[in-house]
């Protein structure tokens, strides 16, 4: 349509103007406690794309980058980058990144966020043609649903489900570059859940007549939602520096394994690793990889994420895989306090098990995780650079009402792999809201920045 591109860039402009649009405005001083929450994110463009309330505050990442005065030139490394939180802020920033991610699919979804170098006349012809083919659908000829999981259709009207199947399809089909497709394909992922009669929030899906809400029309939230990936876009590269180019490294690979980064090269690490709470962040993505085509049952997504992240969740544990002393010798080798609370309080956990009616083995999980944690404690040493400084945003947690101060053992790992010091700073209380629950234990829980010092 002649004038459409002229008319559309100028109501992106006007839009523009919005506070919605405006994430440089000054932090409030009660925004301290979500630092280690996504609720900031919600707001913010390419954050936004896509909702993974595991993850933590962009400001947080704008803040150290300010008070450590990293430029371009530098470099930040985050070993759990997840959905892309610290590569989005170091890019706009015009600083170097590096994000390792053992997801494979969350990866992907970093990946998509962290590429702004489209053709942005290109992309805006795609998607109009993208969104009047969806428009003029003539819905008997659209195809089969049959191949979805049981759990998608349990989301989904049949009518939504097959609009939804009707949009993949049309991306795949779509004549545009590889980027353009996952920019689309990115679009339709977030759509999901915002189109689903789910209870589809966090942390789980939950198709049932208890969490069922209003179900959205999975054609206008797509286009809603691809538009405004759009403006996103606009608004990222109008204030971005273009004229200084850094380098986006997303990896996905193990944090536990060796980094192929140069020792001491390294200026700011920064990351939110597992908390050690039994969240299955495998489980979190499987109505996204069942629709996507990624996997088709639990045994998929175990073997293709599952089996591959650090140990958090007993979804995770196979008693026959640990020792009869699940804690590491290395945990012991480099902090001889913390291995006998540990092994002590993993003793108290199995005897726990032993009477609980789920027989949860919180016991390995706790042994599995320090013993993961530690291995990326030793990477990350190697890397960063003397002087610079390694913050992990942290929860404790009390599995079957045994406390255990992650901040404070890991903080003590990491004295022992050659930090010279670690700090503690509480961000907010945690656990609250699951106060009725008669099986959940009364140790008030909280969340943390831990500081590691090089």
């Amino acid at each position: 349509m002649p004038g459409s591109d002229d008319r559309y860039e100028s109501c992106v402009r006007e839009q523009l103007t919005f506070d919605f649009y405006d994430t440089r405005a000054p932090v409030r001083e009660s925004s301290a406690e979500r630092l280690g929450t996504f609720q900031d994110n919600l707001r913010a463009p390419i954050h936004r794309w896509f909702k993974y309330p595991a993850g933590f505050s962009y400001r947080l990442v704008e803040a150290l980058i300010d008070d450590r005065g990293l430029v371009p030139g530098n470099w930040i490394l985050d070993p759990f980058v997840g959905c892309g939180t610290t590569a989005v802020v170091a890019k706009e920033r015009g600083v170097n990144s590096i994000g390792i991610e053992a997801h494979p699919f969350v990866w992907w979804v970093a990946r998509v966020k962290c590429f702004w170098e489209y053709d942005m006349s290109s992309l805006h012809r795609s998607m109009l043609t993208l969104i009047r083919h969806l428009h003029q659908a003539r819905w008997d000829e659209v195809g089969t649903v049959d191949k979805y999981p049981a759990l998608v259709h349990k989301c989904y009207s049949p009518a939504n489900l097959q609009k939804l199947d009707f949009i993949r399809e049309t991306i795949y089909q779509l004549d545009c570059p590889d980027e353009e497709r996952d920019f689309f394909l990115l679009a339709l992922t977030d759509t999901l859940r915002t189109a689903s009669r789910a209870g589809a929030g966090w942390p789980y899906i939950a198709p049932s007549k208890y969490h069922e809400k209003q179900e959205r029309d999975a054609i206008e939230a797509f286009c809603q939602q691809v538009q405004a990936m759009y403006k996103d876009l606009l608004v990222v590269q109008g204030r971005r520096q273009l004229h200084v180019r850094s380098e986006c490294l997303l990896l996905q690979m193990d944090a536990r394994d060796p980094y192929p980064v140069e020792p001491e090269s390294i200026d700011l690490a920064v990351t939110s690793p597992p908390y050690l709470n039994n969240y299955d962040y495998a489980d979190r993505t499987r109505l996204e990889m069942y629709f996507l085509g990624w996997a088709r049952s639990w045994r998929d997504i175990t073997e293709q994420v599952r089996d591959r992240l650090i140990v958090a969740a007993t979804t995770q544990i196979r008693r026959s895989a640990f020792p009869d002393h699940p804690l590491s010798d290395d945990v012991r080798e480099v902090a001889p306090r913390v291995y006998a609370e540990l092994s002590d309080k993993i003793h108290q956990l199995e005897e726990r098990r032993r009477h609980k009616g789920g027989k949860k083995s919180y016991d390995l999980m706790v042994a599995g995780y320090f013993n993961d944690m530690l291995q990326v404690l030793k990477q990350v040493y190697r890397v960063l650079k003397k002087g610079s400084e390694f913050v992990l945003v942290l929860g404790d947690s009390a599995p079957y009402g045994v406390h255990i101060p992650t901040e404070e053992y890991l903080g003590e790992l990491g004295l022992g792999v050659g930090f010279r010091e670690y700090r503690i700073q509480p961000l907010r209380t945690r656990g609250e809201k699951w106060g009725h629950n008669p099986q959940r234990h009364k140790v008030m829980l909280k969340e943390s920045l831990l500081t590691l010092f090089k």
